[in-house]
């Protein structure tokens, strides 16, 4: 690893478990198989498709039947923002039939992303806006109609992802998801600004068994240190890769790894990058 020229493969067998494709009410370098396809030439064998707008489990099946995809086991999750009418199970019950494997909680209808959407951090979702979705409750309880999503998120061995949820909200919704036999779990982009990451947390994530989401685009989008440093904080075997690319705007994974994979070892060493990179999140989403 580390070194090599722009679209040389510099770790083989690498899990991105943040990858986002065209279609998309966001501008998109291209359509799914076709970021895929630039993700591969990098070594990127395993990738989730992430779609705001709702379920990407039809999706990953037919951008895994295209050329450019080939060699790359492509799988979809939903997430439940307010096109797919939040907490709603049934939405999550159909994904999980066509092969979902991650549900991801509210991320542009979160009231996180909604009070902070003219943030800088957010502004790669500049003209996208939908419903606000709560899901904690004024006293910080995680609203009842959640239950039925965790239950069926549990019933089918899903990955449960907190969105764009902040640090305490998505320490109550791991609590819950625990309680009700939720067994895979993951932190997505805990940097990020507006989601309020809070090194106290770490202790309980721990103790949880959540997976925290390392990425590229959260890491280009936040001054300071971004989601490699967590490596210094959090048990290395609990980090995984979710470059969250594709965005028109901004690199290309042939572009963007290199560099981050670099500061990724600097950080945490070659040998704990590589379980990062290629095993930790395999691991999570493959049943």
């Amino acid at each position: 690893m580390g070194g090599g020229a722009e679209g040389a493969v510099l770790i083989s067998g690498v899990a991105d478990l943040h990858v986002h494709g065209a279609p998309s009410l966001v501008e998109r370098h291209g359509l799914d198989h076709e970021v895929l396809g630039a993700h591969g030439t990098v070594g990127i064998d395993f990738a989730v498709l992430k779609a705001h707008e709702g379920s990407t489990a039809e999706r990953a099946a037919l951008a895994a039947l295209r050329e450019d995809a080939a060699g790359i086991e492509v799988v979809g999750g939903i997430v439940l923002n307010s096109p797919v009418g939040g907490a709603n199970p049934d939405a999550v019950e159909v994904a999980a039939r066509l092969g979902a494997r991650v549900v991801w909680m509210p991320t542009i209808s979160a009231p996180a992303h909604v009070a902070s959407a003219t943030s800088p951090e957010l502004q790669v979702h500049k003209g996208l806006a939908f419903r606000q979705v709560d899901v904690v409750d004024g006293s910080g309880a995680l609203l009842p109609a959640w239950q039925d999503v965790l239950d069926v998120v549990a019933a089918h061995d899903l990955v449960l992802a907190s969105g764009h949820l902040t640090c305490s909200q998505a320490l109550v919704l791991f609590r819950a998801a625990k309680a009700a036999g939720v067994g895979r779990m993951l932190f997505n982009h805990p940097k990020m600004p507006f989601l309020d990451w809070d090194d106290a947390a770490v202790p309980e994530l721990t103790a949880l068994g959540v997976v925290l989401e390392l990425g590229i685009l959260p890491d280009i989008l936040t001054a300071g240190p971004g989601s490699v440093s967590l490596g210094e904080v959090y048990p290395h075997e609990l980090l995984a890769f979710g470059g969250d690319l594709g965005h028109a705007h901004y690199p290309t994974m042939p572009e963007a790894l290199p560099g981050w994979l670099a500061g990724l070892e600097r950080t945490i060493g070659e040998r704990d990058t590589e379980l990062v990179m290629t095993t930790v999140g395999r691991r999570l989403v493959r049943r």
